[in-house]
């Protein structure tokens, strides 16, 4: 027999992927996501759980849906993710568009529906490129009403 000496050096950290896919309807099947001041919310909202440890990749909204890839800390299951950003970016987009609860009076922003699957990193390249093109497979054209300042009309 040879002598084969192997060193195994251990990582700091954990180094377990956990990306998921994710996939959220609204309630209703609603088109909140044409206007860009909605998306913006949603995905604001979403980022905010970066402080616990999500990492988010790229979002696709496409009128009632909306895609992403999130990247789950182990601590949490994806029951308890998708808890937890379901009902932070439903309390953002209460707080920033009250019309919102005329149309959901009961605060319920997002269906009972939802789609998760986990990707790694072969197939992430492959899912980003789905996220991205969500607007135009669902034929979405998006309204940017988001409010602009005008240089010339600064007050002084």
């Amino acid at each position: 027999m040879s002598d084969m000496s192997v060193s195994y050096k251990k990582r700091g950290g954990d180094t377990r992927n956990n990306g998921v896919a994710m996939m959220f309807v609204t309630k209703y099947r609603f088109n909140c996501f044409r206007n860009q001041s909605h998306i913006d919310t949603c995905t604001r909202a979403f980022k905010e759980l970066e402080q616990f440890g999500f990492s988010f990749g790229d979002f696709g909204f496409a009128g009632t849906p909306v895609h992403f890839q999130v990247n789950i800390p182990k601590r949490y299951s994806v029951r308890d993710a998708v808890i937890m950003v379901k009902s932070r970016s439903a309390r953002r987009m209460f707080e920033r568009h009250p019309g919102f609860r005329k149309r959901y009076p009961w605060g319920s922003f997002w269906s009972g529906y939802e789609h998760h699957e986990s990707t790694g990193t072969i197939n992430l390249e492959e899912s980003s490129a789905y996220l991205k093109g969500q607007s135009y497979h669902h034929g979405v054209s998006v309204i940017d009403d988001v409010q602009q300042c005008l240089p010339g009309f600064t007050a002084e």
